[in-house]
């Protein structure tokens, strides 16, 4: 009896709440075995149950021949054979009688349909040319023929070709499946699900056996070399155009990461942490709010002013207060060369410094005749050369304010000093600002302003810069514990920050408060002690444009090609 030679494993049902499939019972096509019995002497002799069995599931035996002869060294040339062995249905004889068959291929599952409306694929004719052709194969191994080497070499090859009936007739039919059809999606929007309600798939099946194969023509056909026997040719059925896309509606689109995205534009360039146009916008913004914020405090100051606390205020405290007996009047001529000189070496300092503080990667380097090894940009060393002169300069200045009597108008002698500095702030902010001859004498905060950037920043500035350049002793423990670097860092940039709008606002008030005058006074050492008189001659200002003449261009000479030649007077210049 025939037996199977694997379980058939069942999985899904096919239908909701249907059975597993396949059905309880049934064996797929191909699948099979062949039982033989090996006689004592050594031939082998089909079972014939078996060798039926295994010839009603093969649709085609046409096969037989050729898997026998494609397959020579399955063959055992010193085995012998029964002489009336009968093979049924194309059965061959087994040399090994525990040899089993192996499985066939199923049959084709026919899917859904290539265009809207058509048959299943692929159609039933390429299914029952698929089914043809591995049966052939199912055949040869329902065994294993052994034959004599002085038989195999006697059988001609076209007999054998002869002797194996020809299977055409008993190709597979359709027939209709009885297990229902599980429907899936519609193949368009909005339509049906997909098969339709009234289709049924076609099944292959044999119709009836094969006709059986005689025992001597199947051992001639095992004799014969695998050249000398051509398997039928099964003609392939040409398939669908599948350059051309399906019919059917999109329904799945590309992610989001296979999109080509568009090239990002280049970061644009920036000032400091904004770029020009948010600049822009910080200057609009920020004016706008500056300008609003002034408004509003001009217009509280003069309302506090109106008041009759405020007029009494300005009353006792008018914005100055007079000088001790003996202080001198107006300006000596050194005062205006001390101021210009003064003006030329901050303009330069400021710039050297924040060169220096920006400089990441100095291009050229000063050392000390004396010492190689100590090395400095020349930048630093220009700022530096600079802070020198400042220092005598500033020294010169403050010897000179001494010996002449003009410390008295900038050191303030009264505690009245703090007063009627509060009365010319609040003069000024209201936009009535105060008379004043600075000829004579400055009012209260222009004191405490000149004596602030004189006695106070100076020497700090003075002081920090020493701690951080080359003249500090770098091996003085106990004096670098007591004065650290940090410190020296932390106060020189702030004051430097306080220059700038000291400057700032020193030059707005001379030209707003009487241009002319406040220059010939400065630079020309010309004056009166007319408050109310206004010098009309430009001598000063004349002077003051050939100053600022003399500063634009040492700003724009302090680069390394004008530096370098008078820095090899001092130390050594180089590259690196």
């Amino acid at each position: 009896m025939a037996t199977y030679g694997q379980a058939v494993r069942r999985g899904l049902p096919r239908v909701a709440g249907g059975d597993a499939w396949p059905p309880a019972g049934d064996a797929p096509d191909g699948i099979g075995a062949v039982a033989t019995a090996v006689a004592p002497g050594g031939a082998a002799e089909p079972d014939a149950g078996a060798v039926s069995s295994a010839t009603a599931s093969a649709p085609d035996t046409s096969g037989a021949v050729d898997a026998v002869a494609a397959a020579p060294q399955a063959v055992a040339p010193d085995a012998a054979v029964a002489p009336d062995a009968a093979v049924a249905a194309g059965g061959v004889p087994s040399a090994d009688a525990s040899a089993a068959a192996p499985a066939a291929p199923r049959a084709v599952r026919r899917g859904l349909p290539r265009t809207p409306g058509g048959e299943p694929w692929p159609p039933a004719s390429v299914v029952a040319a698929a089914a043809v052709a591995p049966a052939a194969g199912s055949v040869a191994t329902a065994g294993s023929v052994a034959v004599e080497p002085a038989a195999a070499s006697a059988a001609p090859a076209p007999e054998v070709a002869e002797a194996v009936p020809s299977v055409a007739a008993h190709a597979a039919v359709g027939a209709t499946s009885s297990h229902p059809v599980r429907r899936g999606l519609p193949r368009v929007p909005g339509g049906d699900p997909w098969p339709p309600e009234d289709f049924t798939p076609v099944v292959v099946a044999a119709q009836e056996q094969a006709p059986a194969v005689p025992a001597e023509d199947a051992a001639v056909a095992a004799s014969v070399p695998a050249a000398s026997v051509s398997a039928p040719v099964v003609p392939a059925k040409a398939g669908p155009d599948v350059s051309v896309p399906l019919p059917f509606p999109r329904t799945v689109w590309e992610g989001a990461s296979a999109r080509r995205r568009p090239v990002a534009e280049p970061e644009p360039a920036r000032i400091g942490p904004f770029t020009k146009l948010q600049w822009a916008g910080v200057v609009i913004v920020g004016g706008g709010g500056l300008l609003y914020a002034a408004a509003m405090v001009v217009f509280a100051v003069q309302w506090l002013l109106s008041t009759p606390w405020g007029v009494g205020f300005l009353e006792t405290y008018p914005g100055e207060y007079h000088l001790p007996e003996g202080a001198p009047v107006g300006f000596p001529a050194w005062l205006g060369w001390q101021h210009f000189f003064n003006v030329f070496l901050m303009v330069l300092i400021i710039r050297t410094g924040l060169q220096v503080r920006t400089e990441k990667r100095p291009t050229v380097f000063w050392s000390p005749k004396n010492n190689n090894r100590r090395k400095i940009s020349l930048g630093l060393w220009f700022h530096q050369s600079l802070d020198i002169l400042w220092l005598v300069n500033g020294a010169v200045f403050v010897v000179l304010l001494f010996v002449t009597g003009q410390w008295m108008r900038i050191v303030p002698t009264s505690w009245e000093v703090f007063p009627n500095a509060i009365s010319a702030a609040l003069q000024y902010a209201s936009l009535d600002w105060p008379t004043e001859n600075g000829w004579v004498n400055y009012n209260a905060l222009q004191q405490l302003a000149y004596f602030t950037t004189v006695f106070i920043a100076a020497p700090l500035a003075a002081i920090t810069g020493v701690r951080m350049s080359g003249i500090w002793p770098k091996h003085a423990t106990g004096l670098n514990k007591a004065y650290p670097v940090e410190w020296a860092r932390a106060v020189h940039f702030p004051v430097m920050l306080y220059f700038v709008l000291f400057i700032f606002v020193h030059v707005v008030l001379v030209f707003a408060t009487g241009a002319l005058r406040n220059l010939n006074h400065m630079y020309a050492a010309q004056g009166s002690t007319d408050p109310n008189e206004y010098m009309t001659n430009w001598t000063g200002f004349w002077i003051f444009a050939v100053s600022m003449l003399v500063i634009a261009g040492a700003w724009v000479a302090a680069r390394p090609l004008v530096l370098a030649p008078i820095a090899r007077l001092f130390g050594k210049v180089s590259g690196r």
